[in-house]
């Protein structure tokens, strides 16, 4: 068998870890799916009313696809946590001493991670939809929403690997990505950006949740998405690439001490 193919097995097995960790202990899974989708139900049934104005129409068509990205933000806190109970409780030192692929560790929460939001973002596009929410995306045009919803997933789940690295508790580590949970409340996600104050709509337009946002409302509801696509497509990759190498190099060196 191949060095590849040794590394697939070893992050199947990881993965399968992972989903059967998550199983057992589903409390964290729950609801990290659970809050967002209530959320999404607060705002259309509270807000709604008031926010029907800005919205230019039905409240819950404009709403659920800014919501969807609460899925893969609330995510890291469940992937960092995971991560930092595994190396603070030593289970990493033994992996380490074992003939398995190291860099498998990182795959099992990167994919088991991936597997969760999306089934989670599933579960509330079915909640929009017996609230209201009436696409008019196609089989492709949901498909590549799915699509970048999910570079989206791998993209912070990579960050919040490195969260996890770093963080001296599990306590600390879901603290740290609370910046990147707040994102899609200050974008387009339920409102439009032109009707806020200057500063922060230009913090709105320019920070990775609004072009993304903006997309996926695109696909599912026909709306303009202009240059919107290729920027968050750019984005996910950034993100990706900078969670990546940092993850990787930050578990290298803490093999190395």
């Amino acid at each position: 068998m191949s060095t590849t193919a040794y590394a697939l097995a070893d992050s199947k097995t990881m993965l399968r870890r992972n989903l059967l960790h998550a199983k057992r202990y589903p409390s964290m899974t729950i609801s990290i799916i659970v809050m967002p989708i209530l959320l999404l139900l607060i705002f259309n049934f509270v807000f709604g009313g008031a926010l029907e104005k800005s919205s230019g129409g039905n409240y819950i068509d404009y709403l659920a696809p800014g919501m969807l990205l609460l899925i893969p933000a609330y995510m890291t806190a469940g992937v960092a946590v995971s991560v930092c109970t595994d190396t603070t409780k030593g289970i990493v030192n033994r992996f380490r001493t074992m003939a398995i692929s190291q860099p498998s560790f990182l795959a099992g929460h990167v994919v088991g991670a991936l597997i969760q939001a999306l089934l989670g973002i599933a579960a509330m596009v079915g909640v929009a939809l017996l609230v209201g929410f009436r696409p008019s995306a196609n089989v492709i045009e949901w498909i590549a929403a799915f699509g970048l919803l999910a570079m989206l997933v791998l993209a912070l789940t990579w960050l919040a690997v490195g969260m996890g690295l770093v963080a001296s508790t599990p306590e600390s580590a879901s603290n740290m990505p609370f910046p990147l949970i707040m994102l899609p409340f200050l974008g387009s996600g339920l409102v439009g950006t032109d009707t806020m104050p200057v500063g922060l709509r230009q913090f709105a337009e320019y920070q990775p949740f609004t072009p993304i946002t903006e997309t996926i409302r695109g696909l599912l509801m026909g709306t303009e998405i202009g240059n919107s696509g290729i920027i968050s497509i750019a984005w996910c990759i950034g993100l990706g690439l900078v969670g990546y190498f940092w993850s990787t190099s930050v578990f290298r060196k803490s093999g190395q001490r």
